[in-house]
């Protein structure tokens, strides 16, 4: 329940909402919310209200409300390895400046950023790591500056059916006097297969699917329950996968058209919704896991609607759902914060 004394969230790059659903459901407030993505702001505003479109390149500072806690999830596609990975030198990558930016004027309580983890060996323009040029960057801030811890976490040892591996930096303003401890992990269980996360009730909305070109069906027919497109045979490959099987040493072992089984953990959901670089490929019928589906492997409530009245739309909330946080994600490390520095702390009036 979220009352005035909410800890208020400013939420910058917040996407469809992923980030700030979990934060909300850890008893915060999102009092502003930004993206450039106009797919993102419409799934936005359906299920969580206003979200300024505007760049952020755009927005001053002062036209933003003070808040408890800063979230960001800077666009991850320049550090991602499914990407061209262009770091800082794509114009995309220095956008945490831009919450730097913000951060030095706003200075909330708490700052929490969410990226790849192909940030964590990404170089900054002068050869150093850019975990360490943030780190550095928020520890001095403001005169004042924060304590900043960063971890790689995996989704599923938080309670999401995916194995999805996120980097997180969260900081403490150092007069504060904390430091923050991630959430410990939580186990396993039959839960997280997808045996249970796709045994739904009849009804749920967004129950539609992007539909296989026929290059990725041929390959999709050929592939069993848990296997990959190592299961098609050697003169059914297309030249190109045929040259990666000759020499599989060469090309690091890739596992093309992953088609996780029941008993399984679905592997990351990806924006790009390709069979080819991600598990998407339902365990049983040939086709693309629905939007329902893939919201549920995300931790999306099935209250939480996306939009798919044509085939733009559709492709476009595969693109949105993959790049959010799995809001259970999101919730779990609010709470921990929550805890942690808001429990004795006030508020933002």
């Amino acid at each position: 329940m979220i009352t005035n004394s909410a800890p208020k969230l400013i939420s910058l790059f917040a996407g469809c909402g992923g980030l700030d659903r979990g934060f909300i459901d850890a008893g915060f407030q999102t009092i502003y919310a930004n993206d450039f993505d106009t797919a993102a702001q419409a799934v936005y505003r359906l299920n969580l209200g206003e979200i300024d479109g505007r760049d952020i390149l755009t927005v001053d500072e002062d036209e933003i409300p003070d808040g408890d806690i800063l979230s960001a999830g800077f666009p991850c596609q320049p550090f991602s390895n499914a990407g061209d990975r262009k770091g800082v030198y794509d114009s995309r990558g220095m956008l945490y400046k831009e919450c730097i930016r913000i951060i030095e004027k706003k200075m909330p309580k708490v700052i929490v950023f969410e990226n790849v983890k192909g940030l964590l060996s990404t170089k900054y323009i002068d050869g150093r790591k850019l975990p360490e040029v943030i780190v550095e960057d928020l520890s001095n801030i403001g005169g004042t500056g924060y304590s900043i811890v960063y971890e790689m976490l995996n989704a599923s040892d938080y309670g999401v059916p995916q194995n999805r591996h996120r980097v997180f930096f969260v900081g403490i303003r150092k007069d504060l006097g904390k430091t923050f401890v991630f959430p410990e992990k939580m186990p396993k269980t039959e839960m997280l297969t997808l045996n249970h996360v796709l045994c739904m009730p009849d009804g749920l909305p967004n129950q539609v699917h992007w539909e296989f070109s026929p290059q990725a069906m041929s390959m999709v027919e050929q592939i069993s329950e848990g296997g990959s497109w190592k299961d098609v045979p050697y003169d059914r490959l297309a030249p190109r996968f045929q040259r990666i099987r000759d020499d599989m040493v060469k090309y690091r072992s890739p596992n093309f058209y992953r088609r996780f089984a029941r008993t399984e953990i679905c592997g990351t959901i990806t924006a790009s919704a390709q069979p080819e670089n991600c598990g998407i490929t339902h365990p049983t019928e040939n086709r693309r896991f629905t939007i329902r589906e893939i919201a549920r492997i995300q931790t999306f409530p099935d209250n939480f609607l996306f939009i798919d009245d044509s085939t733009k739309d559709i492709v476009a909330m595969y693109r949105v759902i993959g790049n959010a946080v799995p809001p259970l994600l999101a919730q779990r490390i609010a709470e921990a914060i929550f805890h942690q520095v808001f429990e004795d702390e006030p508020v933002c009036q």
